[in-house]
């Protein structure tokens, strides 16, 4: 059997910096960028003319530095520096590779390697973020290896080399199997990696987006995800300037401190299009449940929200989409999703005219590799009757997270046999296509192995990505249930960590969403299930000892399995990505190695053995 090759030829797609060029000799003073203060009001725009002028300042002065083909590193908070020096960069052919801005010692170290696995020393950032890291880590070896390049040393050093030669730069041709962009990944699942994401890969990729998500004439993004994370920059910069309309950026300190500005602000510019994690949208409701709508409030423009970058929750989408029906939010507008870096982000992703599709599960079956679906009488589609929900030791929701679109393909293979999977069982996802960057930096034997799979059932010539992860498909449409590695086996039974940790994390009213991590962790004699959960520091000082005793009851009715041990620490203590995802194996390094008891790190540390 095949899987053919698609017969015609994929679209010639324009690179980011020809959309530009377009937009700026088309739209010169339409409005491309708003940078929102505190989330709120406009405190400083980019029409398409002034970023056009503004990158091809920087591109001239890169390429007065050096030729194309090397690397930089971006280091910028969420701001109109970011979109210029990423345009600017491509312009040039130099790399971006977008890092966040540490804030410790260990984020510049973090910094450091990075640097040291692109290959430069280069750094662009802003005025004030240099200033900041020379007081603060000046002395550190770290930095000291490291050239910050604010926009003025930049233009000063540009001409120090090569005088006049800013001035008289043209652009070049740009091919679309160059590298346009180093994204490294954010290190949820083990040490961080760039992948090398060409033109062609950046434009195949938005355009499966417009398709699948059409930004139609009064479209208009509002994004607080950190730019320099590739769900952040491609809905938030990439996608805007593709499809010609504006974006509103807030930072995502902004939301964080109070997740309804998000909602404000998609409410006062009208917002189309917005994207954030899961856990995000379990803020928004908690924040409307203990608050209130914000006066006014109205989301009915609001007409794509895509929910990815980590386990899409039933749970989580009915609350959110009950408590801002009031305001006008459609359930058909939201959107899951299935993305990751190694295929420039998105993959899969439901249509914007009808509600997330959801399967109830046999939870049994499901242990055992199996999708089976089971009768739900008046299945709840709010969390307005949780006591319609089946129980969770006998059945499970599970999301639909859409299909692929244009020439990208998905399939589930099993990861052993490399044979391809049937509906309804679950396997590794391979998915391939356009989109599929062209490696990991300077790592050839393990992109070969990543990037370009065969199945041992087929004849082809298409290669695949390996993901990692674990899914199942029915009817067309992708279920995600896991990742390979983080999967608990208990008995010959596969249990997957966040339900274990959704499990704790509704055993108290008191915890916040995703602050649980549960992994596996051999004493010497056997592997034993660990929980470590993130509580306020009151719980902490009473002992935490009802907590313990709440979230071992949960796991174990709702799961029948029993936590071996349950580790509380104070709020802030887990490790997580950029994009806010608990790193669960660092989580596991760090109980390993007895951080959690160290003093000042999660202090006090409460341990208990579960059932004991």
């Amino acid at each position: 059997m095949t899987d053919s090759v698609p017969g015609a030829a994929p679209r010639a797609l324009p690179s980011l910096p020809e959309v530009l060029a377009r937009r700026s000799a088309e739209q010169p003073d339409a409005l491309a960028y708003a940078f929102l203060r505190n989330g709120e009001e406009i405190a400083d725009t980019l029409t398409y003319r002034q970023l056009d002028v503004r990158a091809r300042e920087v591109a001239a002065r890169l390429a007065a530095l050096g030729p194309a083909g090397r690397s930089v590193l971006l280091l910028h908070p969420s701001g109109p520096g970011f979109v210029v020096d990423l345009l600017g960069c491509m312009l040039a052919g130099v790399a971006a590779a977008p890092v966040q801005v540490p804030s410790r010692a260990r984020g510049l170290e973090r910094l450091r390697r990075i640097a040291d696995d692109a290959g430069t020393d280069v750094v662009l950032t802003t005025t004030e973020v240099k200033r900041d890291l020379e007081e603060r880590f000046g002395t550190l070896p770290e930095l000291a290896a490291l050239t910050l390049h604010d926009p003025e040393s930049l233009a000063a050093a540009a001409e120090r080399r090569a005088p006049g030669a800013a001035a008289a730069w043209e652009p070049r041709p740009i091919g679309a199997r160059e590298l346009a962009l180093l994204q490294y990944t954010s290190g949820s699942t083990g040490t961080p990696k760039g992948v090398r994401v060409t033109h062609a890969n950046f434009g195949s990729n938005v355009d499966e987006t417009d398709r699948l998500w059409p930004c139609r004439g009064d479209a208009r993004v509002v994004n607080w995800l950190p730019l320099f994370h590739d769900m952040g920059m491609l809905f938030g910069v990439v996608l805007p300037l593709w499809a010609g309309i504006p974006s509103y950026l807030m930072t995502p300190d902004a939301f964080i401190r109070r997740p309804a500005r998000w909602l404000e602000a998609i409410s006062r510019f009208r917002g189309t299009h917005a994207a954030a994690p899961s856990f995000a949208y379990e803020l928004c409701a908690r924040a409307v449940s203990e608050g209130g709508l914000p006066p006014g409030l109205d989301l009915s423009s609001w007409r794509v929200a895509a929910n990815g970058a980590e386990p899409v929750r039933w749970q989580t989408i009915s609350a959110f989409t009950g408590a801002l029906a009031p305001a006008g939010f459609r359930p058909e507008a939201m959107c899951p999703g299935y993305g990751l870096a190694e295929n420039t982000l998105k993959a899969t992703g439901s249509p914007e005219d009808r509600p997330p599709t959801v399967l109830w599960l046999s939870a049994e079956e499901l242990r055992a590799g199996r999708a089976v679906e089971v009768p739900v009488a008046a299945a709840p589609t709010t969390a307005a009757h949780p006591d319609t929900v089946p129980d969770p030791a006998e059945a499970v929701p599970s999301i639909g997270c859409g299909g692929p679109v244009g020439d990208s393909l998905v399939r589930i293979v099993d990861p052993l046999t490399r044979v391809t999977r049937p509906d309804g069982q679950v396997g590794e996802i391979w998915v391939s296509g356009p989109c599929v960057a062209a490696g990991y930096h300077g790592r050839p034997e393990e992109s070969e192995q990543t990037f370009r799979a065969r199945r041992a059932d087929r004849t082809e010539r298409r290669s695949w990505l390996r993901t990692g992860d674990l899914g199942f498909r029915h009817r067309g449409e992708l279920f995600v249930t896991g990742r390979i590695k983080d999967v608990v086996i208990r008995q010959g039974r596969n249990f997957y960590p966040q339900d274990i940790e959704l499990s704790a994390e509704n055993a108290d009213p008191g915890l916040h969403p995703n602050c649980a991590a549960a992994f596996s962790a051999e004493d010497g004699t056997r592997e034993r299930l660990v929980l470590v959960v993130e509580a306020d520091g009151r719980t902490l000082r009473g002992g935490g000892e009802l907590l313990r005793e709440r979230i071992h009851r949960a796991v174990h009715d709702s799961q029948r399995l029993e936590p071996d041990e349950i580790v509380l620490v104070r709020r802030g203590s887990l490790p997580r990505t950029s994009s806010g995802k608990v790193q669960r194996r660092e989580t596991r390094r760090r109980y390993l190695d007895g951080e959690f008891g160290a003093a000042g790190a999660a202090a006090p540390r409460e341990r208990v053995e579960a059932g004991r």
